[in-house]
């Protein structure tokens, strides 16, 4: 069994311009990851998850992922984005219209042998439409969860973006199990989207 520390987030604590998040010391330990313990490990999150974003998937030729996905699947190009510290040239597609669409980028790296390699995997990352980031990363943060590196930055779509490493390691002992999930920081109109679905 491995053992980690439980931090809490306190709500009695919260202050500042960003929610100022301030967390309690260590109370016990808990059975991590595979806890079969009813009490959860992670409570009070100070955001939430809306839905998914965007999915991006890699490979040596966009050509090809445009044929199968634009001109076989009927998906809409929006725009191309290249960026040489990022190894990609990538093309923004979209699934449905409005808030609720969903980005599917198509993306080849400028050099396969250079990292990243966007082509591996294939499925290279899922985006989740958050509703405050700067208070999903502190607190993530603190419970423990691993960032790559570069912190909050803009994204290709232009909203702020921050992923969580595929693998833990011994300070941050929480990844995402594999798959590199990227944080977007929702829009009003999006967060609004998807509070009138939640209605309905």
């Amino acid at each position: 069994m491995i053992l980690a520390p439980v931090v809490a987030w306190s709500p009695r604590a919260a202050s500042g311009a960003q929610g100022g998040l301030k967390f309690a010391t260590l109370r016990r330990l808990h059975p991590f990851p595979y806890s079969t313990e009813t009490e959860p490990v992670m409570s009070d999150r100070p955001f939430n998850i809306l839905g998914i974003q965007q999915i991006a998937v890699g490979g040596l030729d966009k050509s090809r992922l445009r044929h199968f996905w634009v001109d076989t699947l009927g998906l809409s190009y929006a725009s191309t984005f290249k960026s040489e510290k990022e190894n990609v040239d990538e093309d923004i597609c979209e699934a449905g219209s409005g808030p609720l669409k969903v980005e599917v980028d198509l993306m080849q790296p400028l050099d396969p042998e250079k990292k990243p390699k966007v082509h591996e995997p294939a499925l290279n990352h899922v985006g989740l439409w958050v509703d405050n980031l700067a208070a999903a990363v502190d607190w993530l943060t603190a419970q423990g969860v691993r960032f790559t590196p570069g912190g909050i930055r803009a994204g290709a779509a232009g909203h702020d973006v921050c992923f969580i490493h595929p693998k833990g390691n011994d300070e941050f002992p929480i990844g995402s199990e594999g798959v590199l999930v990227e944080l977007v920081q929702a829009p009003s109109e999006v967060i609004d989207a998807f509070a009138t679905l939640a209605r309905a």
